[in-house]
């Protein structure tokens, strides 16, 4: 997924290659104001599907082909399931309708010292600040839980809705490089930016992020 979300254009973020974090680590549920954060299940697959087969929001996502078909979706959730992406993959779900709205994960940074934070909401969903409250409560839950110095994430030069996010979750910018894009199959501008966990810990209320 990665690092893959946004709110006024599309929810999705850009992520280098990143490691699996151990399988042996857990994702239990997470919950926030609005969102349910949860496994990805099978009865999600026509929700993700419907969602991620479109181009706006597959174009800013690193790793989602287009066109993205239902089976897509139950090797997305089959792979999860597997531990084949990692234990820190999440559907957020709408808290109080509990529909699928878009996924979100953590992954190992090579250094071991950190974190890539992926994120995805569908266009249903956008400027409606879900993206956000997404990021935020996957963050919180990885410096809470994990040993590590540093959360990165990466959007789309051109993705300012995603920047917007980034921004507002307190991350810094650090530069800009290239990263391939599954859908529109070659390369594509992204810029960079970490959020270090003494900068988290004066932000843990959010308030200022807001």
């Amino acid at each position: 997924m990665q690092t893959q979300l946004k709110e006024s254009q599309s929810q999705g973020g850009f992520r280098s290659e990143m490691r699996p974090l151990p399988l042996e680590l857990s994702s239990p549920i997470l919950v926030s104001e609005r969102l349910i954060l949860r496994a990805p299940e099978m009865a999600d697959t026509n929700a993700i599907a419907h969602l991620a087969n479109n181009m706006n929001v597959a174009a800013m996502v690193s790793r989602m082909p287009h066109p993205y078909t239902t089976k897509d979706a139950e090797n997305f959730v089959a792979r999860v399931a597997s531990g084949a992406m990692g234990k820190c993959v999440y559907a957020v779900t709408e808290a109080e309708t509990r529909k699928f709205m878009g996924a979100c994960s953590l992954e190992a940074h090579d250094t071991g010292r950190g974190l890539e934070l992926g994120y995805w909401i569908g266009e249903t969903y956008w400027n409606r600040g879900f993206a956000t409250e997404a990021a935020q409560t996957l963050i919180d839950f990885g410096f809470r839980h994990f040993d590590v110095d540093f959360i990165d994430a990466r959007c789309r030069v051109m993705n300012i809705a995603s920047r917007r996010v980034i921004q507002k979750c307190g991350f810094q910018f650090q530069g800009t490089g290239m990263a391939g894009s599954l859908a529109l199959g070659g390369m594509v501008a992204v810029e960079w930016f970490r959020l270090d966990r003494k900068t988290w810990g004066s932000l843990r209320a959010w308030g200022g992020a807001r």
